[in-house]
Parts: structure tokens; C-alpha cells; sequence
């Protein structure tokens, strides 16, 4: 800031030290306006001049009092005030006078090169103070203008500060958030209190019928030393809701591919009982060999039944996750992809390894495995052959925990190298208008949201192309 752009109002009643005091300063390049009373200083600091200089002993109000009147004024507490006096001396009124709001005390009468590096100095105070209170305020917009909410945590738990999208996102005012323990926040809206930590990362929680996601971080100095954290909670309601009808849609579109084959796995044992009800008919003088056909029939009614009640559990969710045995979950998928499996003339060998129930949603996890064995039978090559095999293990990332590894491996195209990064990403699909490019990205959101990994291997290599599907899936509740 050059001293062309810097105006110093000087408020002194006594003419002689007035001039004394513009004299110095102009000589020293500053602009300088002039009161003769701490009423027109009072009025003359409404037009926001860099520094005032005021003395103390005025006609009409002592220097004191208009000091505290510029600083309680929010447009001018900004403006340095450097007070002079010849009749205050004593450091009693020196203290007075700082305690006043004076940033600067000088005794008259105070020497013209003392007075100009005074001014100079309130000067640089003012323009660093300027030029904090304009980044605070870009800060504070910035801060504010954020769609996510955004908090200030100290190390003791206690919020410092939040933005306003914090309030509207958790429906509390300021005084509700600021100075209160994290904790205490969390308890009142989502009933936990220890719900997330800064070792957990992101943790999604439910307030009434709206779904969010929150996540807290921690601060750290330039020496590496923890300074509090930063809390943000974003709604993902919307998400939820759009996953959600993604679920179903993939869902009755895997039961419309598959009601074909229902058709053709029903109509197997219904044309073997009208040929068995036409056989009955002309051995009715023969109680034995009706007795067989009998039991023929028998076993074609558990068939049908069977098929039924796969068809019906396919889409029938839990209310809340129950313990399932995998190979159950497989099973049932695989009886409804018997055509698919008979045209392409597909072998299927399974190993099945492990006995660890999964605590789970079975209509999901019937959806994830019904992807994956469907995207297997179609990238395999005709009379080629698919593994299925389940085993125990562990989970080594985290707590040490029970796992069950379910594989399917196929000799199929394989995937392009350049294609494996995106496979899980929604809508991304090489089968063209035959493709939605959300079943894999299911898949995975299914699986993760269960606490499992889902891993893919796979090459293009003429010779032993194919692709290896890996699902892990932790053996009790999630975390």
C-alpha cells in the first residue's frame, strides 16, 4: 500500500498541535484530513481513513470515550487509533487508553520521526489485518457455499466450528452444534455415540427414513503433531434410493432371462406325468406297475416343487441378515442356469470346501452369484468346463477374522487388460445394446456393503484364456 492511497484523520483541538501533527505526516506523503472535536471524529471516521490519530483531551468527549466508540462501531473497529496526550502522562492513562481500543499511545509532544514510523507501523497493522479479514471472509464463504457438512473438531471432542450446510443436513442450529462434544451429536441424531472414529474412516449411518454417510479425519501439524479433526457428513439418500431400484430392475430382468428356462424345467415333469397318468390308465388290472408309476410321478411333483421354490426365494428378500451356507446359495443358482449350461454343453465341477455360514441378505447374494455364474456360461467356450469351489480362510486386513472364498474360474474369451480396470464401474460393458453395465458394479456394491472383497483375474491368451472370479465374505455379522 503506497502512501498516496493512505488517508490518516488527525483529531486535535488545539490548532498549533494539530499543524504540528498534518505537517509531519504530509511531509511523509500521507493524506490527511482533520477534526477539531471527537464529535466530528466520530463522524469523520465513518469515511473509513486508514489510521486515526486522536488526541485524548477534547472540547466535548476525552479521547477515551470516542476510541471505544470507533471500536464498538463494527464498520470502523478495524481503523488503528494512535492516541496522543500532554496531560496524561502517567502510565495509568496510558493503560486506560489501550484498554480503550487504542492500538498505539504517544506523549505530546512526540517526535516527528517517532510519529511518522508510528503511523507507518498501524499502517502495516491495518493492512495485515485487512488482508486477514478478507480471506476469512473468502474462507468462511467457501466454507459455507459447501454441499457437504463440514465441522471442526479440537482434540478434546468438542465442535468449533460447522458450516451451514451442517445445520440444515442434520436439522440443528449452530448453538446445537458448536461447543458440543462430537459424540453428544452423534448420540442425538443417530443414537450412537462412538459411531465413527478416526481408525474407522467412513461409516454410513441411518437418521429416520435418510441415509448418510460421515467420515472424520484428523488434522495434523507441520511437526506431524494431531490438531483435532475435520468431521463431514454428506446425505446419500438419493443414492441409496437410486441403488435400491437398480437392485429390483437387475433383479426382474435376471427373472424375465430366466423364465424361459423355468417354462422348460417345468414342462420336463409335466409332460412325464401325462404320459405316466395315460400309462395309469390302461394298467389299472396291474396294482404293481401302477405302484411304479405312482412313485415315478412322486419324484416328478418334488421336481416341479423344487423348481418352484427356487424361483420364489430367488427374489424373496430377508427382513434382516440371516446365516446361510454358500453352497446352498450356489445350488439354487445353478439349477436355474441348467438350459444355459445344457446348450452351451457347459460341465460345472464344484469343490465345496467349507461349512461357514455367511450372515447375509440370501436374496442378494442369489443376485451376485447369478451374475457372475451368468457372466461365466456366456464367456465360455462351448463344451469348456466351469469351477465353483468354496473354502475357509481368513480375513488379514483389520481384525483377524473367519472368511469363506468362494472361486469361479471359467475357460473362457478372457478380459482385455485395458477393460479389467473398468469392470466394476456402472455402465461400463462390452456386450454393446445386450449389456445393462450394472451387473458386476452390483455385484461388487452387494458385496462390499456385506463386508466382502470381490477380485478378478483374467487373460486373453489364446492358449489358456479365461477369467477367475474371487469372492471373499466375512463368516458373522459385519463390523
Amino acid at each position: 500500500m503506497t502512501t498516496e492511497a493512505i488517508t490518516v484523520l488527525v483529531v486535535d483541538d488545539r490548532e498549533a498541535n494539530r499543524y504540528t501533527t498534518v505537517h509531519a505526516l504530509s511531509r511523509a506523503g500521507f493524506q490527511v484530513i482533520e477534526a477539531a472535536t471527537g464529535k466530528e471524529a466520530l463522524e469523520l471516521s465513518r469515511s473509513l481513513p486508514t489510521v486515526i490519530v486522536l488526541d485524548v483531551k477534547l472540547p466535548d468527549i476525552l479521547g477515551y470515550e470516542v476510541c471505544r466508540r470507533i471500536k464498538a462501531n463494527s464498520q470502523t473497529r478495524h481503523i488503528p487509533v494512535l492516541q496522543l496526550s500532554a496531560a496524561f502522562l502517567n502510565n495509568e492513562s496510558k493503560l486506560f487508553a489501550l484498554e480503550s481500543g487504542a492500538d498505539a499511545y504517544l506523549i505530546q509532544p512526540a517526535d516527528s520521526v517517532v510519529l511518522v514510523a508510528t503511523v507507518r507501523s498501524l499502517v502495516r497493522l491495518h493492512s495485515a489485518e485487512s488482508r486477514a479479514r478478507l480471506a476469512a471472509q473468502q474462507w468462511q464463504a467457501t466454507f459455507d457455499a459447501l454441499s457437504e457438512g463440514v465441522a471442526i473438531v479440537a482434540e478434546n471432542g468438542i465442535i468449533q466450528r460447522c458450516n451451514r450446510a451442517m445445520t440444515s443436513l442434520l436439522g440443528k442450529t449452530y448453538g446445537e452444534i458448536e461447543n458440543n462434544l462430537l459424540d453428544d451429536l452423534l448420540q442425538q441424531c443417530f443414537g450412537s455415540r462412538s459411531a465413527i472414529s478416526e481408525a474407522t474412516g467412513l461409516v454410513e449411518l441411518k437418521m429416520g427414513s435418510r441415509f448418510f454417510r460421515l467420515s472424520l479425519a484428523p488434522i495434523a501439524s507441520s511437526h506431524d503433531v494431531l490438531d483435532g479433526s475435520i468431521f463431514i457428513v454428506s446425505e446419500t439418500t438419493k443414492q441409496k434410493l437410486a441403488e435400491e431400484a437398480v437392485l429390483i430392475s437387475e433383479r426382474l430382468a435376471a427373472t424375465g432371462r430366466i423364465s424361459h428356462t423355468i417354462a422348460h424345467e417345468i414342462n420336463n415333469p409335466l409332460e412325464s406325468l401325462t404320459n405316466l397318468l395315460y400309462l395309469m390308465k390302461g394298467a389299472l388290472d396291474k396294482p404293481q406297475v401302477i405302484a411304479g408309476f405312482l412313485e415315478t410321478a412322486t419324484k416328478e411333483l418334488g421336481r416341479v416343487a423344487r423348481i418352484t421354490k427356487q424361483i420364489l426365494s430367488f427374489n424373496r428378500e430377508a427382513s434382516k441378515p440371516t446365516a446361510i451356507l454358500i453352497s446352498d446359495v450356489i445350488g439354487d443358482v445353478m439349477a436355474l442356469n441348467n438350459r444355459a449350461l445344457a446348450e452351451k454343453r457347459l460341465s460345472i465341477r464344484t469343490e465345496w470346501n467349507s461349512s461357514l455360514p455367511i450372515q447375509g441378505f440370501p436374496a442378494q447374494l442369489r443376485q451376485v452369484f447369478s451374475n457372475l455364474i451368468r457372466n461365466a456360461i456366456e464367456a465360455s467356450f462351448p463344451d469348456g468346463e466351469i469351477r465353483i469351489r468354496t473354502s475357509d480362510t481368513w480375513f488379514w486386513r483389520g481384525p483377524r477374522k473367519r472368511a469363506v472364498r468362494i472361486t469361479i474360474a471359467d475357460h473362457g474369451i478372457g478380459i482385455p487388460r485395458e477393460n479389467i480396470g473398468r469392470i466394476f464401474d456402472a455402465f461400463f460393458t462390452t456386450k454393446d445394446l445386450k449389456g445393462s453395465g450394472i451387473g458386476l458394479w452390483l455385484c461388487s456394491t452387494i458385496i462390499h456393503e456385506h463386508g466382502g472383497i470381490l477380485r478378478v483375474r483374467s487373460t486373453t491368451v489364446p492358449s489358456r484364456s479365461g477369467t477367475c472370479l474371487t469372492v471373499l465374505l466375512p463368516s458373522g455379522p459385519k463390523d
